[in-house]
């Protein structure tokens, strides 16, 4: 799905001169859709299915062969491509909305990082654009930083997708890859977690911001086992970008949704964006608003490799009030007004 966006993107970019002289509005129903990625992974699996049932069925099984013997590698951070991180296709990517990184600190090589993103937003396009793509050049505003884009461990099971997703740094949201990325990697590691999951995304929505988060302590437990510092980031606009339909809690639609991410780790959600050519029709393809991650400042975090509940409280407690800050801090320059404030669920 992104690649596609940012694929038409140039085209689309094109139209916005003309979109602004017109009224916002929406037309038709909502799409049902899951995390994009997931029907790629799908559809590159078929393919391969139908390759086995042709004549060229031995490239087919060279795969496979050789993905038995790869089948760790995401764990270990994967094969990054700078070569498919600097693809041009990801600036047009970035043009469409646009989407812009915003650095406040410097961070340390001699350091490790856990950076929570906020909001998830529908499908965290200012996560994936801003960190498992140069476009933002997120390497040359934190020199010596690498930063892993951690998303569903699934994913990595699909077949040609796994290869797509570790060579832009995008690795499995596990206890496993977190260890492994934070003690035997190095120093210089930064993993962006998306705090707030499946179930802050049931909640996005143009006009509000809020994140799931009082409840989301086990980032800042693997941080205290690794003594890596804690990295509050917020999103301005990744709400904005599609319309959703908000079930209320207790509604059939809430108990599927929440069925869904309990058993499967992903909750369908009912959105909708804007058409391919014309943004008076409903479709896929995501509104073009402004997406601007801010990076906060670090927080120093102790090494406890045994850390009690207290400490974990006490971390999770600093980190909520610096991302308030934050939000705070920077939302007058994105459009929000000074009385908005960020809820914390």
């Amino acid at each position: 799905m992104k690649t596609l966006i940012a694929a038409y993107s140039g085209v689309l970019r094109g139209e916005r001169q003309a979109e602004a002289d017109r009224s916002q509005r929406s037309h038709g129903g909502p799409a049902l859709s899951r995390e994009g990625s997931g029907r790629w992974g799908v559809a590159c699996s078929a393919i391969l299915m139908y390759i086995f049932c042709t004549d060229c069925w031995l490239i087919a099984v060279l795969y496979f062969t050789w993905l038995v013997f790869d089948w760790n590698t995401p764990k270990k951070g994967g094969r990054r491509s700078q070569w498919v991180r600097n693809w041009a296709v990801w600036r047009y990517f970035r043009d469409y909305f646009p989407i812009q990184l915003v650095k406040t600190h410097n961070l340390l090589t001699t350091r490790n990082y856990i950076f929570g993103y906020h909001p998830h937003g529908i499908m965290g396009l200012g996560a994936f654009c801003n960190f498992s793509t140069e476009a933002t050049e997120v390497s040359k505003k934190f020199p010596g930083i690498r930063p892993y884009l951690a998303t569903l461990a699934g994913n990595f099971r699909l077949p040609v997708l796994r290869e797509y997703l570790m060579s832009g740094g995008i690795c499995p949201v596990n206890r496993d890859t977190i260890d492994y990325l934070l003690s035997k990697n190095g120093s210089g590691n930064a993993i962006i977690i998306v705090v707030g999951g499946a179930a802050e995304s049931l909640s996005s929505m143009p006009g509000k911001n809020a994140v799931t988060l009082r409840n989301r302590k086990g980032f800042v437990k693997l941080a205290l086992r690794h003594g890596a510092d804690l990295v509050p980031m917020y999103s301005f606009g990744e709400n904005e970008v599609y319309k959703q339909v908000i079930f209320e809690e207790g509604s059939w639609g809430r108990w599927v949704q929440k069925k869904f991410q309990k058993y499967i780790g992903f909750a369908p959600c009912i959105f909708h964006g804007r058409g391919l050519f014309s943004s008076d029709t409903w479709g896929l393809v995501p509104y073009s608003k402004p997406i601007t991650t801010v990076v906060g400042e670090p927080i120093t975090i102790p090494k406890l490799e045994h850390p009690t509940q207290q400490d974990i409280d006490l971390y999770h407690t600093m980190y909520m009030e610096a991302l308030v800050k934050l939000f705070d801090k920077h939302k007058t320059k994105f459009g929000l007004l000074e009385t908005e404030v960020l809820e914390v669920n």
